[in-house]
């Protein structure tokens, strides 16, 4: 059965046009214990994902990728001159993990995150709740579809749309 997942990213330092441009990506520099297991353990070829650009105007989901390898050891871990660098991780013993993420497309619109709210068929979306900083999130099937429909109708009077990059 295929997963879904929603990455966060800061338009900033890498957006949804990026991944466009590259095609595919390793998904670096998760340095969360609980997001890095969901990428070591769950995350399989072929499950969707949401590419949500946060910390940005208008924080929004912008476009849908695949998850396009099998989780392997973050080579940013291991290189002194990444920023992700981490001293206590070793070639045989990785600390963190990716996948390559592979662009499929843009939303038709983005949606935005103070309209997520508004939609009581998202409720249990964990992106929703208060508090949550995870830049790794599973989305149930059921989450999926709304937000694809939602995303393929005009946005509601009075949601603005505004810049997400």
């Amino acid at each position: 059965m295929m997963g879904h997942w929603l990455l966060k990213t800061e338009p900033g330092t890498f957006a949804i046009d990026d991944l466009r441009r590259r095609v595919r990506e390793p998904w670096d520099g998760v340095r969360n214990y609980q997001a890095r297991n969901m990428i070591r353990d769950q995350m399989r070829v072929g499950d969707g994902v949401l590419i949500y650009h946060s910390n940005c105007d208008v924080p929004a989901i912008v476009g849908v990728a695949r998850v396009a390898s099998a989780a392997y050891p973050d080579p940013s871990a291991l290189d002194p001159e990444s920023r992700y660098f981490d001293p206590a991780s070793a070639p045989d013993r990785p600390r963190w993990y990716v996948v390559d993420v592979a662009y499929e497309r843009h939303l038709p619109r983005p949606l935005p995150l103070a309209e997520l709210r508004t939609h009581p068929e998202l409720d249990g979306l964990i992106l929703l709740k208060r508090g949550t900083r995870l830049s790794v999130m599973p989305v149930s099937p059921a989450h999926w579809s709304a937000l694809l429909d939602l995303a393929a109708h005009a946005a509601p009077d009075g949601v603005t749309m505004g810049s997400t990059t």
